[in-house]
């Protein structure tokens, strides 16, 4: 992965790049007590430049200026919203605003899960389904929905000129702290990391069937990606493809994850307030 420079001084949001036509957008939450979480946009760039959503709300002052400086927003012809999440949808109707022939491609749920706070321009919207192609520019994008996803209009896609797979919330991990490679972390680091975080994001994979899991996964094999970029996860080589699966198998039989109830928030708070600063 090569680095690009920070946006700004301070910004919390940093460019690097991936691979030789995809520019990653990242920056990284924290959650006391449990570690960090990663928050990656991309830039897909070609003759038709293809945003991978837009950051999180929380960053949106520092996402603009970061995304510049990777491509002028003017250029882009597309965002591909993976779902309706606020941790993708942060600079969404400002780069619509910005850029008038910009279009957005998502599901018809995921305009009906904007409408209920922020509405989509619906002459502006591309709708497709998993399953489904579209050509951007010389490259062909199918619509894929990740064996594991926290909101149901969740649409990532495979890339047949790179041979990545843009998964979305899937295989994301939590993380003591975040590198620029997921092959720059330990074994036990990336399995716990996985393991927890889809604990917390697809709690519902305790109750799946595991043969029809199974199959699932066995599509994202067969697919054989060069590379998966998740959303939660740095840019991960096709090599560790099979790592990322073996963790994700084991979901279902994992500890269920229950969050603090309301003494430990107090026990929490009160811990934060005695400690200096």
């Amino acid at each position: 992965m090569t680095a690009n420079k920070p946006a700004k001084e301070g910004s919390m949001v940093e460019s690097y790049r991936a691979a030789p036509d995809i520019e990653v957008l990242a920056s990284n939450f924290p959650i006391p007590g449990y570690g960090q979480v990663a928050i990656n946009a991309f830039v897909i760039k070609g003759s038709e430049p293809l945003l991978v959503d837009t950051g999180a709300a929380v960053d949106s002052k520092e996402f603009m200026p970061a995304l510049r400086s990777v491509i002028d927003p003017a250029d882009l012809k597309w965002i591909w919203l993976t779902h309706t999440d606020f941790d993708h949808i942060g600079s969404l109707h400002q780069l619509l605003a910005e850029n008038p022939k910009l279009r957005v491609i998502t599901t018809f749920l995921g305009v009906g899960i904007m409408g209920l706070f922020a509405p989509l321009p619906m002459d502006r919207v591309f709708l497709l389904n998993p399953g489904e192609k579209m050509t951007v520019g010389n490259r062909t994008l199918t619509a894929v929905r990740p064996p594991a996803f926290d909101n149901p209009s969740t649409t990532g896609f495979y890339d047949d000129k790179s041979g990545v797979f843009f998964s979305s919330d899937c295989f994301g991990a939590l993380l003591s702290s975040v590198p620029q490679n997921a092959a720059d972390l330990s074994d036990a680091d990336l399995r716990d990391g996985q393991v927890f975080w889809e604990t917390v994001d697809s709690p519902w994979l305790h109750k799946v069937d595991r043969s029809v899991f199974a199959k699932e996964l066995d599509g994202i094999r067969k697919m054989a990606p060069k590379m998966v970029l998740s959303s939660h996860l740095p840019p991960a080589p096709g090599n560790m493809t099979e790592r990322l699966l073996t963790s994700l198998s084991s979901v279902p039989g994992a500890q269920p994850f229950v969050g603090p109830n309301q003494a430990a928030l107090e026990q929490m708070l009160k811990k934060m307030t005695h400690e200096p600063g």
